[in-house]
């Protein structure tokens, strides 16, 4: 559609676009050598400190034209084969961010990126089983990668959505101030919902074991 109406197709994997790499999960970025652009963030789940976002794109031509920004005074001849990014965004300069992500796949190599983004989406699937098999919480969204959305559901509560949510609200700022754990919320067709997101290196199952533990101890 997009190529018959001349419209650019851009494909948004900045977070679970990594995921790719891992055997098995190739398919979620199927179709996307068709994009025009594609951006990732290796900052949200590939281990790189904030902030960094990859850019690819099969018209730089394009992109330069959007952000070039030339007087007298800045206008060179490039003979040189290194890429000059002045004219692909909005500053003139930048950080030598790329650096952090070459350090990152040099230290763990495919094999060991594979590996962590692999337990990670276990983990999670771990955790959503914990939800699934409980009658006191109920998940609200499938869990393709590392995050699960769920939401406790005391049975008093069940047929006043805006108590649940007040509920839902007063335990994830009882559990965060706990300092063990850190979860996040959102809404799903309407409802509050807590946000198990796992992506920190360093997290095991005897973390997700011991928020899990929190959750029933607070809710």
């Amino acid at each position: 559609m997009c190529k018959q109406e001349q419209l650019w197709l851009h494909v948004d994997a900045a977070y679970a676009g990594v995921a790719a790499m891992v055997p098995g999960y190739e398919h979620i970025l199927a179709g996307a050598d068709a994009a025009d652009s594609v951006v990732l963030n290796p900052h949200k789940w590939l281990f790189t400190p904030f902030d960094l976002s990859v850019l690819y794109t099969r018209h730089m031509d394009l992109l330069r034209a959007a952000f070039s920004l030339t007087p007298d005074y800045l206008q060179t001849t490039e003979v040189s084969p290194v890429r000059n990014l002045m004219d692909t965004g909005v500053q003139l300069g930048r950080r030598f961010r790329a650096l952090k992500l070459w350090m990152v796949l040099r230290h763990f190599g495919i094999e060991g990126l594979q590996a962590r983004l692999s337990e990670h989406m276990r983990l999670a699937r771990l955790f959503a089983d914990w939800v699934d098999s409980s009658a006191d919480f109920e998940r609200l969204a499938p869990v393709p990668f590392s995050v699960v959305c769920f939401r406790s559901i005391p049975p008093a509560l069940v047929s006043d959505q805006a108590a649940l949510d007040a509920h839902n609200e007063q335990l994830l700022d009882s559990l965060n101030r706990t300092g063990s754990v850190f979860l996040s919320h959102t809404r799903l067709a309407s409802r509050y919902c807590l946000r198990l997101a796992i992506g920190n290196l360093h997290t095991t199952e005897r973390h997700v074991a011991e928020a899990w533990q929190l959750l029933n101890d607070l809710r």
